[in-house]
C-alpha cells in the first residue's frame, strides 16, 4: 500500500508540474491535469500515517496539507483564467520547500 501510494503521490507532482508549464502554451487541458495532480498531492499528504508521528513531524504534515489545499485553489483560478493561481503555487511551493528541509531530529548536532 505505501509503494502505491508513493507511486501516486509521485504522479501526481508529475502532473503538477507538467499542468503548470502546460498552461503557459494555453493548452486547453493543462487546468485538468494540474488540478488531477492538485487533488493526487493532496491526497497523499492527507492519507499519510501520523499515528508513529512525533508533534514536530504531525505539524508539518499539517502544513503540508494547507500546500496541497492551496494547489487545489491555484487549481480553480487555472480554471477561471486568472493569474493568481501563481500565487497559490508560489505559496504552496515555498511551504513544501520548508517542510523538506527543517531538521526533524530531536537530537541534531549543534
Amino acid at each position: 500500500m505505501d509503494k502505491t501510494r508513493t507511486f501516486i503521490f509521485m504522479l501526481s507532482g508529475l502532473f503538477v508540474v507538467a499542468g503548470a508549464l502546460l498552461y503557459i502554451t494555453h493548452w486547453a487541458y493543462a487546468p485538468w491535469l494540474f488540478a488531477v495532480g492538485a487533488a493526487g498531492v493532496t491526497v497523499g499528504y492527507m492519507t499519510a500515517a501520523r499515528d508513529e508521528l512525533d508533534l514536530r513531524r504531525r505539524r508539518l504534515n499539517r502544513w503540508n496539507v494547507f500546500a496541497g489545499i492551496a494547489m487545489i485553489v491555484a487549481s480553480v483560478f487555472m480554471f477561471r483564467g486568472r493569474m493568481e493561481w501563481v500565487a497559490f503555487l508560489l505559496i504552496a511551493a515555498l511551504i513544501q520547500l520548508y517542510t523538506s528541509f527543517v531538521p526533524t531530529d530531536k537530537n541534531k548536532k549543534k
